[in-house]
């Protein structure tokens, strides 16, 4: 198989449609398909008079712009040299992913764009040649790989997988092989093998690739794709089981990916599967699993993708990383027990010296409300300010260190042990340093007293009957109607079911289309999490359900970790092929 037609599977390779001339703009179209220099994959996009909407996901993993969060929600994103800034007003919502106005950025680069078809959007940008590879290594932290580009390039990204729309020569790929990178080219595109993060700059072009540590050296280290599969086999035989069937609701298919097992008998941990260095960012759900030696793994709760932090319980260990928000739906367990599913609030508040009680809005969350938050070391390294003014007040032990009366924007440290509690919307807070306050948290649901919790929502089931109640979780009635790829967490009674379930020729089904097809398939307890384009399956370090077509970005997910460890390869060390940048 074509390498292009691995990475896109079952995508035929076409030549780029002519594009309309110039005098002739289109003042309205959408659709769900975008076809990049000849490349056609499933994404939304819109033009309202005459402006182009792309996706967040789409314009950081397929075309390679770089984005970064301002005050107040606004967005800076950067692409090759050329930046632009959006405020929270120039965002909305297409179906379920945040999209934001693109035209000018597109001329500015380059691209030319307009609708082919129906339901398609061809952005093209003519490949050029690559003039040189330079690389230098990092020690223990990785790499640093820079292509020096003759001209700006779109740079597609899935699951490990990168393609760059330029022209190399035989000694550059073999520069590259040397590398690591596995390079090929393949009709005006540069395929590589490469996981970590990109950077553009301009004048000159570049594409900056810092790989970290595991692409070179440790990759070496990590068990082989043969002791994966064996592992499989081995859980398989264990009482562990995949399945893959299609269900059908109304005149639809829905394709229905499940993982079967008993966690009392199958020699598994689960586990929320989180970044290792604070709330704050996204990764793909197969680097997650191989953070935590995850075999299999499922996307998990909601997070916002403009900020990159989360909106919802996650729960790792006895620690919450993230507090639940408007009793939404949650899952929580044990070691070696069947998950409980519950909907789930934490009641925390604050008792000053003068015995005023104040409630606690939330802990360690993205969700922005009226009052005052509490933030600890599990949130991160640092707080920083969500919102414009905010009052901050740092407690040790129980009593205040400090009062912040406008949080910076560098923010302020979460040191160990720490508490930072932040008023929000005008809220008047007196307490001041030396004053001592007592913290009181419970959880609403047994599920909270879990050591491990995901939230998602809505809930789906309970005890067999459907559960589900969109509006008293918070969610939108457009997001309770949409059609969509699903990820859910359910239960049998006897066996815990990680799913995911994708539309056959169409978007897939709503939520309470989900709920019916899995009371079908037997279940009692089920848990909806993120969907659409976060959808997704990783077994075996492979990721074999991508929502839409291209593996996206996820704030967490849950993984399946064997209890013994999977062996490790017995090799001498790679030797790095490198050249100062």
């Amino acid at each position: 198989m074509p390498v292009l037609a691995a990475l896109h599977p079952g995508i035929p390779l076409l030549p780029p449609p002519p594009l309309p001339a110039e005098e002739r703009p289109i003042r309205q179209a959408e659709g769900s398909l975008v076809r990049s220099n000849g490349l056609t994959q499933p994404a939304r996009w819109r033009i309202e008079r005459g402006e182009l909407w792309l996706t967040l996901e789409f314009l950081e993993n397929q075309l390679g712009v770089h984005r970064s969060s301002g005050e107040r929600g606004s967005l800076q994103l950067e692409w090759f040299g050329t930046e632009i800034s959006l405020s929270s007003r120039r965002q909305k919502s297409l179906g379920d992913e945040v999209a934001v106005p693109v035209s000018d950025l597109m001329r500015r680069v380059g691209v030319r764009f307009a609708p082919f078809g129906k339901k398609e959007l061809s952005l093209e940008l003519p490949a050029r040649p690559l003039q040189a590879v330079r690389a230098r290594d990092n020690g223990i932290s990785g790499k640093r790989v820079v292509l020096d580009l003759s001209a700006p390039a779109l740079v597609r990204s899935d699951d490990g997988q990168l393609a760059i729309s330029a022209d190399s020569n035989r000694e550059q790929l073999q520069q590259l092989a040397r590398l690591g990178l596995n390079p090929r080219q393949e009709r005006g595109w540069l395929l590589l093998k490469a996981d970590g993060e990109r950077l553009t700059l301009g004048r000159p072009w570049r594409l900056v690739l810092d790989l970290p540590g595991d692409t070179a050296l440790s990759t070496l280290n990590r068990p082989s794709a043969n002791a994966k599969n064996t592992a499989l086999a081995t859980l398989q035989r264990q009482g562990l089981v995949l399945n893959r069937t299609v269900g059908r609701i109304g005149n639809r298919q829905v394709l229905i990916n499940s993982v079967q097992l008993d966690p009392r008998r199958v020699p598994v941990d689960i586990r929320p599967l989180n970044r290792p260095n604070g709330m704050k960012g996204l990764s793909s759900l197969s680097q997650l699993a191989r953070n935590e030696s995850a075999l299999i793994a499922i996307n998990g709760g909601f997070f916002n993708r403009v900020n990159r932090l989360p909106l919802g319980a996650l729960k790792d260990n006895g620690q919450w990383l993230s507090g639940p928000i408007l009793n939404r739906g949650a899952v929580g367990w044990g070691d070696g027990e069947l998950p409980e599913f519950d909907r789930l609030r934490l009641q925390e508040s604050v008792l000053d010296q003068r015995q005023q009680r104040l409630s606690l809005v939330s802990l360690n969350s993205g969700y922005v409300r009226k009052g005052v938050a509490r933030y600890t070391e599990d949130w991160g390294p640092r707080y920083q300010p969500l919102t414009g003014q905010e009052l901050g007040f740092v407690l040790r032990d129980g009593v205040v260190q400090q009062r912040i009366e406008a949080i910076p924007q560098p923010g302020v440290p979460l040191r160990t042990g720490d508490v930072l509690l932040v008023a929000r919307g005008g809220v008047k807070v007196d307490w001041q340093p030396g004053e001592r306050l007592v913290l009181s948290s419970r959880s609403t649901s047994i599920v909270g007293d879990k050591p491990f919790v995901v939230g998602g929502g809505p809930l789906l089931l309970r005890s067999g009957l459907v559960a589900l109640n969109g509006q008293a979780e918070g969610f939108s009635p457009g997001f309770i109607r949409q059609g969509a790829p699903r990820t859910v967490i359910a239960s049998d009674g006897r066996q815990l079911w990680l799913i995911t379930l994708q539309g056959v020729n169409n978007a897939g089904p709503t939520l309470m289309e989900t709920a019916l097809l899995l009371k079908q398939q037997g279940l009692k307890e089920a848990l909806n999490l993120d969907g659409g384009s976060s959808t997704g399956l990783v077994l075996a370090d492979v990721q074999t359900v991508k929502g839409r077509g291209i593996a996206g970005s996820v704030h967490n997910g849950i993984g399946l970790i064997p209890r013994i460890p999977l062996p490790m390869p017995n090799r001498p060390p790679a030797r790095l092929a490198s050249s100062p940048p």
